[in-house]
């Protein structure tokens, strides 16, 4: 099958959700729209083909019953999720389990990263701790000592990060971001900054599974961000990982690239074709491993983000 695969996103309502993905996708009515799960074959939100052979099917039926798209690759459930979130608010102080934690929970860990498309001239993140053990976490944070505890990292347009299971984090506000990430909903929440959901409830905590989760001392990432240019064309590679590759490319020229194992792509700005098919800004797109090339001729300059898994996870 040479036919590459569109995408519907999943759109989900979040407390601290914002306007700016109804630029992306026009289509959203609803106000405090957080998240867009661009790729998702998870069962909280499987995006469904919008297009061919397999319209109206859902990506994790796909994945189950036609493995040659992907590479006959040995996973058990689709092993990458792609996201926009789009925070007004900050999100809560954050942690998530890595795979030995999450095999309890029959679900992957939650390893991911951030690409931020656009943040306010103020934007931070929290990207760490100062904590040396769970027990002085726990008194830091029970303390009121957020300022000692948590790391903040001013951001601006165009910043990558890391962020590896058992590193503590938060979104800050006014933040959009795309996120690549393991396919897994755990959240372990350990600072929600004393809001109230809509019913007057504040949100539930889970600082004893979140101290679990998490690494002590702080993880410290580093990661180099490599840069060449072909025909014009911008290539940059964020990441090559055990669980995914992420490159982004800035395109003004045909642009030609190899296949393998598979490739699940998101449009962040621009319009042109796709191995023949018309893609526009916001369009989330697999070419399944059928495909052995991928061929781009942008008609206006296009950002596009790409994921793959590496090698050693086919």
């Amino acid at each position: 099958m040479k036919e590459l695969l569109f995408l519907t996103p999943v759109f989900k309502y979040r407390i601290w959700g914002n306007d700016k993905l109804k630029t992306y996708y026009p289509m959203i009515k609803e106000n405090n729209i957080g998240e867009s799960w661009v790729i998702s074959a998870h069962e909280n939100g499987p995006s469904t083909i919008l297009n061919g052979t397999f319209k109206g099917q859902n990506l994790n039926d796909i994945y189950k019953t036609h493995p040659e798209l992907f590479d006959n690759i040995k996973a058990e459930s689709f092993p990458l999720l792609v996201k926009m979130i789009d925070a007004h608010d900050r999100l809560s102080v954050q942690v998530h389990p890595d795979d030995d934690m999450a095999s309890q929970f029959n679900s992957y860990g939650k390893t991911e990263c951030w690409y931020i498309l656009d943040a306010d001239e103020d934007a931070e993140i929290i990207y760490g701790h100062t904590a040396h053990s769970k027990e002085e976490f726990r008194n830091l944070l029970e303390s009121g000592k957020y300022d000692e505890l948590l790391i903040r990292q001013p951001i601006k347009k165009g910043d990558f990060f890391f962020i590896p299971a058992g590193m503590v984090h938060a979104i800050g506000k006014g933040i959009l971001i795309l996120e690549i990430q393991q396919s897994s909903d755990i959240t372990y929440r350990l600072y929600d900054y004393e809001r109230l959901e809509k019913d007057g409830k504040k949100r539930d905590l889970h600082l004893d599974l979140g101290l679990e989760a998490t690494k002590f001392p702080s993880l410290t990432v580093y990661n180099e961000i490599s840069s060449i240019v072909e025909n014009d064309n911008q290539l940059i590679t964020l990441i090559e990982y055990r669980y995914f590759n992420v490159y982004k490319w800035n395109l003004k020229n045909q642009f030609k690239i190899s296949n393998e194992p598979f490739t699940l792509l998101t449009f962040i700005n621009g319009f042109g074709s796709i191995n023949g098919y018309p893609y526009k800004k916001g369009d989330g797109i697999i070419v399944p491993s059928t495909i052995k090339e991928i061929e781009i001729n942008p008609d206006s300059f296009t950002e596009v983000v790409a994921a793959k898994l590496p090698s050693l996870n086919k």
